[in-house]
């Protein structure tokens, strides 16, 4: 898609002002409209300092292509997502829109690109301002996850038009967990408090997806810094259900992270043509 033909940061594709989510009617539910359209917020602002030093995490290359790129053609796979948003560094929000420019994205999907916060759920926030008021249902996706497979994307959107407010996937933990008391200083031995039950355990993944006045009031309401959407929802008291997640749905934080991407990556190129 060309430069001309995105939507700026507050236009639509038809090039009309958008409300902010501010003006989105809470009275009814994604449920409640069965012609509900969905929208992907990907927030990528951070540095991803784990990752060691360099360009900031979600720019990095797999397999030749920005992860950013892969995670929002992970988005825009999905029949579902008419919309995705890109939460950039507040500084590099006209580089990334240039990366977007200059790779190949799917023509039926709109991409938006604004200028993120210091903290990830002030840049969540900030994606969710430029959404226009026809999208009832908002996946808000890491952009370090860049492998995760339609499927998945599919089931969390589904959920929430079935009526759940939030909706999470996840994964059976395959480790025993501890709980511990944090040691005073680091790398000191740290004392066992409980061991918590495996099978009631997930590992969380993204895209979470919510109905959007839900997430809308979540991030009005919570003023707690938090780095998961679902969270916020949960301190409204409000459900939040697990779908099936991927084991390909990692998050890309450490170096061996990207290694094994890389690895997944060149499997689905030589398996499956992706």
């Amino acid at each position: 898609m060309s430069d001309e033909s995105r939507p700026s940061p507050t236009e639509t594709s038809a090039g009309t002002s958008v409300e902010t989510s501010a003006e989105v009617s809470a009275e009814a539910s994604a449920a409640d409209r069965p012609h509900a359209r969905t929208a992907a917020v990907i927030p990528a602002a951070g540095r991803g300092v784990r990752l060691g030093p360099g360009a900031p995490k979600a720019l990095r290359a797999l397999g030749g292509t920005p992860m950013l790129i892969h995670a929002v053609r992970a988005m825009a796979a999905s029949n579902g997502v008419s919309l995705v948003v890109v939460v950039a560094p507040p500084d590099g929000a006209g580089e990334v829109k240039s990366l977007l420019d200059a790779h190949s994205l799917p023509e039926r999907t709109d991409f938006v690109v604004v200028p993120g916060g210091e903290t990830r759920q002030e840049s969540v926030r900030l994606g969710l301002d430029v959404l226009p008021p026809e999208y009832d249902i908002v996946l808000v996706h890491d952009a370090a996850r860049p492998l995760v497979p339609v499927d998945t994307v599919d089931a969390v959107i589904d959920a929430v038009r079935e009526g759940a407010p939030a909706v999470v996937p996840a994964v059976p933990l395959a480790d025993t967990v501890k709980q511990v008391e944090p040691a005073a200083v680091p790398g000191e031995p740290e004392p066992v408090v409980a061991t918590p039950e495996r099978a009631r355990l997930r590992a969380v993944q993204t895209p979470q997806g919510f109905d959007r006045a839900t997430l809308v009031r979540a991030h009005g309401t919570v003023t707690d810094d938090v780095t998961d959407d679902a969270s916020m929802v949960e301190q409204l008291g409000l459900a939040v259900v697990v779908v099936p997640g991927h084991e390909e749905a990692f998050k890309v934080t450490r170096p061996l992270d990207l290694v094994l991407a890389e690895a997944v990556l060149a499997r689905r190129r030589l398996n499956d043509g992706f």
